[in-house]
């Protein structure tokens, strides 16, 4: 069964974003309750309205976080077996929920806290005589990987690799890089929400420490806690909501086996190593919304590092192959006046990490028409999540 048009996100909330572990002593939960009451408000919903969980990446226990809630009845509850590369699924799954009837109204959503200890569950402050907190750190740290030999140790690490790769096979050069994260900084100063506010010059860039070559501190996303939630319900139900709907026209989350390895041992094929492995969750995305990469007028692409926006721009077919550096550098997707606007709120490099769901948010202002930095006209935004295992997603939103 088909999603396209069946379903809308009708509500949006988040909570403030932070820098990391500056939302304590709120929990996670808090800050997802906190999210999801305002995603109610602002469809124009009661608690009571709300019967469904559709998640990814183990947001929540959508039981715990119902009954701190006081939500009446629990029809619906699942969550994707990805990490940030369900982001965009989770709307999908929320529609298919819907659609199909087994819940009315389904919350997707993402909280997120990055404490530096964490102990069963539980949040735990680290302790002041250094000592035992060296041996919590000990106690807590995860055993390496067998690609520690190669000293491959976190995703940094892995998405250097295609990094390099794409440079040596096409030419892309870091000023390519410099010159996304550069527009990303400019949409991030103007929203009240951004972790940061201070342009981001190629001087800027260039002076920053490298961390995993060709990567450097500006390529990668900083760590922030905050909490996204969106509220989907049926079309028809929508018409009836306090907001113009954001009709779900496609969505897609999976993936081909030989991707499997993006973050792994690298046994991805030769014509798409590097590429964020999305090219066949794009062809799904598009079919079902019957709609091609000229047709997107905003796209919000997952942006943990930089040059993986770029391959994204690839793999949906917004530039050629091999050609994202030259298409970025001329400018094509800054806003207001690039030929495809990318990440106009900021993104992860800049307005603030919550694994995938700021992207999703800014979607649905972007059809609804009311953006910080609005395209003119937008009908069509594609949000993606990932690159990552396995399975990865896109959705795509159109104005009613």
């Amino acid at each position: 069964m088909s999603v396209k048009d069946k379903a809308a996100v009708v509500g949006i909330g988040r909570t403030k974003y932070y820098k990391r572990g500056q939302s304590f002593p709120m929990t996670q939960d808090e800050m997802a309750i906190k999210a999801i009451t305002l995603a109610i408000e602002d469809a124009g919903l009661q608690k009571a309205d709300v019967d469904g969980f559709a998640l990814y990446s183990a947001a929540i226990d959508p039981g715990k976080v119902a009954a701190e809630m006081g939500l009446a009845n629990l029809r619906f509850a699942a969550t994707l077996t990805s990490g940030g590369g369900g982001a965009a699924g989770s709307i999908g799954l929320a529609a298919a929920a819907v659609a199909s009837g087994m819940c009315n109204y389904a919350v997707s959503l993402m909280t997120l806290q990055q404490l530096r200890h964490r102990l069963g569950g539980t949040q735990v402050a680290p302790p002041a005589d250094p000592e035992a907190a060296a041996a919590m750190a000990a106690m807590m740290r995860t055993p390496m990987t067998a690609f520690s030999q190669a000293n491959i140790a976190s995703p940094g690490h892995n998405f250097a690799m295609i990094t390099n790769r794409h440079m040596a096979q096409y030419g892309t050069k870091r000023e390519h890089f410099a010159a996304q994260c550069i527009a990303q900084r400019a949409n991030a100063i103007r929203r009240p929400t951004s972790i940061f506010t201070e342009p981001l010059t190629m001087d800027d860039y260039f002076n920053a420490r490298m961390i995993s070559e060709p990567l450097c501190l500006f390529d990668y996303t900083p760590e922030t806690d905050g909490a996204v939630a969106l509220i989907t319900t049926t079309v028809d139900r929508a018409r009836d909501l306090r907001q113009p709907p954001a009709v779900i026209a496609g969505s897609a989350n999976g993936g081909t086996g030989k991707h499997y390895s993006l973050l792994g041992s690298f046994q991805m094929p030769d014509e798409s190593f590097a590429s964020g492995g999305h090219r066949d969750v794009a062809k799904q995305a598009y079919r079902m919304a019957g709609i091609g990469p000229a047709d997107v007028d905003v796209a919000l692409l997952y942006d943990h590092f930089s040059p993986m926006v770029l391959m994204q721009m690839e793999d949906y077919g917004l530039c050629p192959v091999g050609e994202s550096g030259p298409f970025v550098a001329d400018g094509n997707t800054a806003w207001p006046n690039g030929s495809i606007p990318v990440n106009t709120h900021g993104g992860h490099l800049s307005e603030g990490y919550v694994i995938g769901m700021t992207h999703a948010y800014e979607a649905v202002e972007q059809v609804r028409g009311t953006a910080v930095n609005q395209v003119e006209g937008c009908e069509y935004a594609l949000f993606t999540g990932g690159p990552a295992t396995i399975p990865m997603s896109a959705t795509i939103l159109r104005k009613a």
